[in-house]
């Protein structure tokens, strides 16, 4: 049985993994941040079953020992710990240098020492900025049009680094705009259900223009167990993306539709990315996923967006409605 660790195991998308790759039979790590509450995010959400089949690892992704020591005996490592949050990168930027640049060097570095035998490092559409073509390929120009998305863009560049200077096993999955149960109310789509879940008849969002490839969360942990069973993958950057795009306005319309027709959008200027920062447009290529693996986005749209709705519904507790999340 195969030993992996999945970093960022406490977080939206990784807890999912953890949960997929459970389903695969694999022997689970989960690597989650070392906190005084005790919180291990998401897996305390999970039940008492599946809890008892995964070995959960405290750390911090920004200390090299912690990392090293996590890594130990695993066979395959599904690096996704980092700092996400666009907004907050703007005042915060040494963070995010700190754990998605250095993080992701522990993880190469103890992987190297290791020998460990395959490493998933994740990116983020964002590395491409605003397409210049479409669909945007693995190609495509890379522009830090945020702090986040420059410290994503170095992660990568080291890890390409990492394989081209020692032959280390590396691919780069990078997901498209991903969404579904437990993601946080700093990303569009919770925060448009959660405020019309609420009850609120004013939907407050940033800019209605830009277009995003949105992934159901389960399609993108498919996308991460594919591209890790394919050698060809290897040396490899790999967008998980539909190849469909949404404008934010005709999303929100279309959740307004499902949960409260009476609602209306308003625009926030607090909530409006810096002109030059704000990506207008994502629409990712699929062929090289669909090349190289067996992968195909199973989910629509709309019954994504139902399941997430279903969800946030049973959990609207865990959303501070009132307060704009960045």
């Amino acid at each position: 049985m195969k030993k992996v660790l999945v970093t960022g195991a406490d977080g939206f998308i990784g807890s999912h993994l953890v949960e997929g790759l459970l389903e695969e039979g694999y022997d689970v790590r989960a690597f989650v941040y070392y906190n005084s509450f005790n919180s291990w995010g998401w897996l305390d959400t999970l039940s008492k079953e599946k809890l008892s089949k995964i070995d959960v690892f405290t750390g911090d992704i920004r200390d090299p020992n912690g990392v090293k020591e996590a890594m130990k005996d695993i066979d395959e490592v599904y690096h996704l710990a980092a700092l996400i949050a666009i907004p907050f990168s703007y005042h915060s930027p040494d963070s995010y240098v700190d754990t998605n640049i250095k993080g992701t060097l522990n993880v190469l570095q103890a992987a190297r020492d290791l020998g460990t035998k395959r490493i998933l490092v994740t990116s983020t559409s964002e590395v491409y900025g605003t397409a210049q073509y479409v669909p945007i390929d693995e190609k495509h120009p890379f522009q830090g049009q945020s702090p986040y998305s420059a410290t994503k863009i170095g992660a990568d560049r080291i890890a390409e680094s990492f394989y081209k200077s020692f032959k280390m096993p590396i691919t780069i999955v990078r997901p498209f705009n991903t969404y579904g149960p437990r993601q946080s109310a700093r990303a569009v789509i919770p925060t448009i259900i959660t405020q019309l879940l609420a009850g609120k008849e004013e939907i407050k969002l940033g800019t209605l223009t830009p277009t995003r490839d949105f992934n159901y969360v389960k399609d993108t942990v498919r996308g991460f167990l594919e591209i890790a069973k394919s050698e060809k993958t290897i040396g490899e950057e790999i967008n998980i993306a539909t190849q469909e795009e949404i404008s934010i306005g005709e999303l929100a319309q279309e959740l307004i539709d499902q949960i409260n027709p009476k609602a209306k959008i308003v625009c926030d200027e607090q909530r409006m990315r810096p002109e030059k920062s704000e990506v207008n447009r994502l629409l990712g290529a699929n062929e090289k996923i669909k090349k190289l693996t067996n992968w195909e986005a199973g989910y629509s749209l709309k019954e994504g967006l139902a399941e997430t709705i279903e969800w946030v519904k049973n959990n609207l507790d865990k959303y501070k409605v009132d307060i704009y999340n960045i």
